[in-house]
């Protein structure tokens, strides 16, 4: 059977989940950085659906790199339905999350210094762009994978 580039168990399949769980570690270390995101609902959003793609991404990405090397690609519908629905979970939320933190940048960054210095607010537009590089990349996993599921 021929290999999907992209989809689970092959070499650009472990690209797209370092490339996930570097940018979505960013996000959360530069929101982590900033002293006052808990004090806005979007931005421990943003911080909780990051927590939460890291470990699903960097633990793929482990299975992906253990299955390139192994030689050993899993082809099981089951599997691979199940980590399909989790990429979709995880994308629809880290949008969400994105487009949450990112109005809320804006909104502060209009209202000016008082609400937002410039050195906090760049950080926060910095883990947003993080965010949504995340996001892209977790959706092409959810792609590549979903359109894998019907040839198994």
């Amino acid at each position: 059977m021929e290999e999907l580039p992209g989809s689970l168990g092959t070499s650009a399949s472990f690209s797209l989940r370092l490339g996930q769980t570097i940018f979505a570690s960013a996000s959360l270390l530069i929101m982590s950085l900033g002293i006052n995101f808990y004090s806005y609902t979007s931005f421990c959003y943003l911080v909780t659906i990051m927590g939460l793609v890291i470990p699903w991404s960097f633990t793929l990405a482990l299975v992906d790199g253990y299955s390139v090397i192994a030689g050993c690609p899993l082809h099981r519908a089951g599997i691979l339905l199940v980590i399909a629905a989790g990429d979709w979970v995880l994308s629809i939320l880290s949008l969400a999350a994105a487009c949450s933190a990112a109005s809320v940048v804006e909104i502060l960054s209009q209202l000016g210094e008082p609400f937002c210095p410039s050195k906090e607010c760049n950080r926060f537009q910095l883990s947003v762009a993080m965010t949504f590089l995340s996001w892209f990349l977790t959706t092409a996993s959810f792609l590549f994978n979903l359109w894998r599921l019907p040839s198994l």
